[in-house]
């Protein structure tokens, strides 16, 4: 089972990652170095990136690339900041409810 791009982003060791591989592609094994995991909680970690549509994995020869998928963080950052500005409203009391409605009204 995948999880997606949010349940991916809950992880501070995934956003660690996605973050070191903002300045490039990298390796596998130099994603883990600057990490203290084994290579196996490395490549779940990696895995879950991946099926969530926030990295590319790309095999070059032996190793293991990954890349960001920009697009797709662009998607969660898009749909974050629609969230945010909705919680806004609310608190604002600006949201799609009728002043009548939140009063209880008809």
């Amino acid at each position: 089972m995948s999880k997606g791009p949010f349940e991916a982003l809950a992880d501070p060791t995934r956003r660690a990652i996605l973050r070191r591989l903002r300045r490039g592609a990298l390796a596998a094994g130099e994603v883990g170095e600057a990490f203290h995991l084994s290579k196996p909680t490395l490549s779940h970690h990696l895995r879950v990136l991946r099926l969530a549509g926030l990295v590319r994995a790309e095999k070059q020869g032996t190793r293991v690339v990954y890349t960001l998928q920009t697009g797709a963080l662009e998607d969660v950052a898009s749909e974050l900041l629609e969230w945010a500005q909705g919680v806004r409203e609310v608190a604002r009391g600006t949201g799609r409810r009728s002043t009548a409605a939140r009063r209880g009204g008809s």
